[in-house]
């Protein structure tokens, strides 16, 4: 390998990298939901089925953030 293939190798390898920080903020979106969803139930315990489902839903959308930013990553690795 040359030297330029060098570079845009190394380039692909920061672009998945950037593109990975998009899981910061799912995983800072977990907490704060976890963390508020444990908040509601303690201060009322008769609606905590409902406040966990939702905190559930609201977990799994976070987290689909992190799914699309691994995607994107995997996409720049393998495939540009």
């Amino acid at each position: 390998m040359e030297f330029n293939q060098f570079f845009v190798d190394g380039l692909k390898l920061l672009g998945a990298g950037i593109a990975m920080l998009g899981a910061i903020g799912a995983g800072a979106g977990v907490g704060i939901a976890a963390s508020g969803g444990v908040q509601a139930m303690g201060r009322n315990p008769d609606a905590a089925p409902i406040i966990q489902t939702n905190m559930i839903l609201g977990m799994a959308f976070a987290e689909a953030v992190a799914i699309y930013a691994l995607a994107v990553a995997l996409i720049i690795i393998f495939v540009g």
